[in-house]
């Protein structure tokens, strides 16, 4: 409960008003009839040294369905109760300054990690990760402003020293390049909050399914012997040595199709590889043509992605046919890399017996790690990226003006919409901290 009247439901429910910040073990009761509901654990947290800065009280509750309900009926009777809306509790939180919005999209990114990088990640950004940065950065660009602004208001006051505007860009020079290498590594930081993106792609009736479910060890596609069988693209969330892989089973590609419903399986087999972090270019070992179907690897859109050769179904095969294989695709890769500057790695498994399973998933778990550096990154949503280059153009228009000598009021109010910029990543902008900057350094009309 969280809001003035948390201490009439807490008293309703339990009787008194533990003592704040201790818990205690207390019976709940149906205020209305008197009816025990449960035995509980009750604390309460005066405003504003709570988790959303208003009055909170807290039951810990035995969780069954009937003890909630029981609970949330007796409280919905009582004056000036409701339930809340999705997100309210942080949403007052926010509000009552006791997170900002940085943090706010952490503790959402958090609530929905599945793998332990992506906590982390989350976890960083609920401690403040960027919000301290932000406002660190919101600082230095108010102090910039207010140079430029006191040379241009108060520049007949004796204690307001002389070339304001280099003192200020030089505060402003480090900044953009400090934002400018968070700006780097945006994307790493959307990706972690998405997964890595891994397509299993090649010709008909390779195995492509088999391997999905190998590899996510449950019946998530279906498997048959006729070609053609998957028709959409089947998407599998997987966690790799703690690391975010969206796995997708796409429909077999082949030159010649008449049915239009495969030719659109197809495209959106193609559509999906040229959107992957990773392509895994399955074939079958014991196809009379699978040196040729492993070449088509290096097809387009093959430059934009990294694609490794998978061949599956040696089981199929002998020791010798296999030493011919791998020969053949030598070659070929090494004729690709010499004419294309595309690196191509070949994997031999098995995907109905498991033989090579285990280093591929192995191989798969180092990639993941190679993308996601252990570095945590600071950026890590759309809003915030879109909103800090803004703030690295607002920063370069600064330095650009200044270099040009264009005028001091336009400096200062590329700097206005950088400091403006700042204070929308974390949701707290004013604009009065400019003057109290200026006033309080130059103690001007003291």
């Amino acid at each position: 409960m969280s809001g003035p009247r948390s201490r009439v439901g807490l008293q309703a429910l339990i009787g008194r008003l533990p003592a704040p910040r201790h818990a205690t073990l207390a019976r709940v009761r149906d205020p209305a009839t008197g009816e025990p509901i449960d035995q509980a654990l009750a604390l309460w947290f005066p405003a504003p040294a709570s988790e959303t800065g208003e009055d909170v009280a807290e039951l810990q509750l035995h969780g069954g369905r009937a003890v909630i309900a029981a609970v949330l009926a007796a409280l919905g009777r009582l004056n000036g109760f409701r339930l809340a809306e999705p997100g309210e509790f942080t949403r007052r939180a926010f509000e009552n300054g006791q997170l900002d919005l940085t943090q706010a999209e952490g503790l959402g990114d958090l609530i929905a990690a599945q793998t332990q990088a992506q906590r982390r990640q989350a976890f960083g950004q609920l401690r403040g990760l960027l919000g301290e940065e932000a406002e660190r950065w919101r600082g230095k660009v108010i102090e910039a402003c207010a140079l430029v602004e006191a040379g241009i208001d108060f520049s007949d006051e004796g204690d307001v020293p002389k070339n304001l505007l280099a003192q200020a860009m030089a505060i402003v020079r480090p900044l953009a390049a400090e934002i400018g290498t968070a700006l780097a590594g945006a994307a790493r930081g959307e990706r972690l909050r998405e997964g890595l993106w891994v397509v299993i792609a090649g010709p008909p009736n390779a195995g492509k399914s088999t391997l999905l479910n190998r590899i996510a060890r449950r019946e998530a596609a279906i498997v048959s012997p006729v070609p053609g069988t998957t028709r959409d693209v089947i998407e599998v969330a997987l966690d790799l040595d703690g690391y975010p892989v969206n796995l997708l089973d796409t429909a077999g590609i082949r030159e010649v199709s008449i049915d239009p419903i495969e030719r659109e399986g197809m495209r959106r087999a193609r559509a999906a590889a040229a959107r992957a972090d990773l392509v895994l270019w399955l074939v079958d070992a014991s196809a009379p043509d699978a040196a040729r179907l492993a070449a088509l690897a290096a097809e387009p859109p093959a430059p934009a992605t990294s694609r490794w050769i998978v061949v599956n179904k040696i089981d199929l095969i002998d020791d010798e046919t296999r030493q011919r294989l791998a020969a053949s695709l030598q070659a070929q890769i090494a004729h690709q890399a010499a004419h294309q500057a595309i690196s191509l790695t070949v994997h031999y498994i098995s995907a109905t017996t498991g033989a090579g399973l285990e280093q591929l998933v192995a191989d798969l778990a180092r990639h993941a790690e190679d993308v996601f550096t252990p570095e945590p990154a600071l950026v890590t949503r759309q809003r915030q990226h879109a909103t800090l280059a803004d703030v690295a153009s607002a920063l370069a228009g600064a330095l650009e003006l200044a270099n040009e000598r264009a005028g001091e009021e336009l400096v200062a109010e590329q700097l206005r919409r950088a400091a403006t910029g700042l204070g929308r990543l974390t949701g707290r902008v004013d604009v009065e901290e400019i003057l109290d900057v200026i006033f309080r350094e130059f103690c001007v009309g003291k």
